[in-house]
């Protein structure tokens, strides 16, 4: 199936991680997080005829659009020659789901995705239905670590911090999702970022309910509580295409010292004015912080946008190659830009668009970044409507930075390091922001001794 052009020119901009496990052994996909949305899709099952065509469809996309015409090194007629027959045995679309990403695990890249209809947003929904308790958690040394508690969140009024270590949710145990090293041969960059969204989908559910939690103080002794869930914060974003509605978080801020922050948890369009009025006030900052830390990703253009409110001189953050052309993500310099010195944080779950800008703004010498390297999942995606009602997300392009280093698989490597540390967590620092703060200072005596 050729993606018809008008629309293709549209929806390449959009490159998102999703939260569904893409490319991962079955056994893991069936428990991996999906996104809490409205049930707008009846659960009965599809006739074998409508299987059929949709396992059709998502070889056959693959097959026609995918960017490396020699797959990767994997021989997808052949493929298909293995997968096909198993739907014979196929008794409910749950099955023909699992079977699917089976099959697009076989070319082992990210952006390769089938969303059941329970986990998309209905065309009709007013919004998904997400909670949450207001944290959120990383791995750190084999344990689920809180890194941030939300103020005024439900979790902040139980006693929750940052530091304190998630034991057991509910009924589950932690070490219970979180997956082994060599289970489904996931690199380790892999492994954590979805041990990391299993843990966050078992905290957070249904607005108005409540999730019993045990965890470690800072003292090390185990703590019971129940949370309330609420409301996700944050503006819903609106549908672009296929692409489902997002809570989009943003602040802004001025720390100590006159240095701007911004941070925000995902590149929707409803961002890139609030990024606009956030650099307009800061512009007399002595150096800007931007926090991609745990930010999947999104609309890819909103990363070219604010790479040129940050710029003087045009360029590029990178280039998207497909199969027989590429695209360049242009940078043009925005009128009253901002050019005081410039650092981005990122860690293990900054991944898709959150590494185009870091890296491009990496290499263009334009920031500092610090933290943790990135995701390594890197490939511009487009979703597509499935005969089932589930969405097939697929990559239609590789990445490469401007000086053609492919993001897929390796991540962003920091300029300075700094890892997540349950330490300085518990002691109310942190460690990777006030080195991103340092750097800045660094940056500011440099420029004073040139001028």
């Amino acid at each position: 199936m050729k993606l018809r052009k008008p629309l293709f020119a549209v929806l390449i901009m959009i490159a998102l991680l999703s939260v569904c496990a893409g490319g991962l052994p079955p056994e893991i996909w069936a428990q991996a997080p999906v996104q809490q949305v409205v049930n707008g899709v009846s659960s009965t099952s599809a006739p074998a005829d409508e299987r059929l065509q949709t396992f059709d469809i998502v070889w056959r996309t693959v097959k026609d659009n995918h960017f490396d015409p020699t797959f990767g090194g994997v021989d997808w007629d052949k493929v298909r020659q293995q997968y096909e027959p198993r739907l014979a045995a196929i008794k409910n679309d749950a099955d023909l789901y699992r079977l699917l990403q089976q099959m697009l695990g076989e070319l082992k890249q990210s952006h390769f995705n089938i969303v059941p209809p329970e986990a998309v947003i209905a065309d009709n929904a007013a919004e998904p239905p997400s909670g949450s308790i207001g944290i959120d958690v990383r791995m750190i040394d084999g344990q689920a670590v809180i890194v941030r508690v939300e103020a005024n969140s439900p979790a902040a009024q139980a006693g929750l911090r940052a530091g304190f270590v998630v034991k057991q949710v509910g009924e589950t145990k932690v070490e219970q999702l979180i997956l082994q090293p060599g289970k489904g041969d996931l690199s380790e960059k892999v492994r954590l970022l979805h041990s990391t969204r299993r843990v966050l989908r078992e905290i957070n559910g249904e607005p108005g309910s409540s999730v019993k939690m045990s965890y470690l103080d800072e003292k090390n002794q185990s703590q019971t509580a129940t949370i309330a869930r609420v409301k996700l914060s944050g503006e819903l974003s609106p549908r672009l295409g296929n692409f489902p509605p997002q809570y989009t978080e943003f602040e802004w801020k001025r720390l100590q010292g006159n240095i701007g922050y911004i941070r925000f948890n995902i590149f929707t369009t409803p961002i890139s004015e609030k990024i606009r009025v956030a650099l307009t006030e800061l512009r007399d900052s002595a150096g800007i912080v931007i926090d991609l830390r745990g930010n999947p990703g999104g609309v890819a253009g909103i990363a070219t946008g604010m790479a040129g409110r940050l710029s003087d001189k045009s360029g590029m953050l990178g280039t998207m190659k497909m199969r027989t052309s590429e695209l360049k993500f242009a940078i043009f310099p925005q009128q009253n830009a901002y050019l005081g010195p410039l650092a981005i944080l990122i860690d293990g779950l900054s991944a898709s668009t959150s590494e185009v800008f870091s890296s491009g703004m990496q290499e263009l010498g334009r920031a500092v970044v610090i933290g943790e390297s990135s995701a390594g999942a890197c490939l511009p995606s487009v979703f597509q409507k499935l005969p089932t009602g589930a969405l097939f997300q697929f990559a239609i392009a590789d990445f490469k930075t401007p000086k053609g280093v492919l993001i897929e698989g390796r991540g962003v490597m920091p300029d300075v390091e700094v890892k997540w540390n349950r330490a300085s967590l518990l002691t109310g620092r942190d460690a990777q922001l006030e080195t991103a703060i340092e750097q800045l200072a660094q940056l500011q005596k440099r420029e004073r001794a040139t001028r």
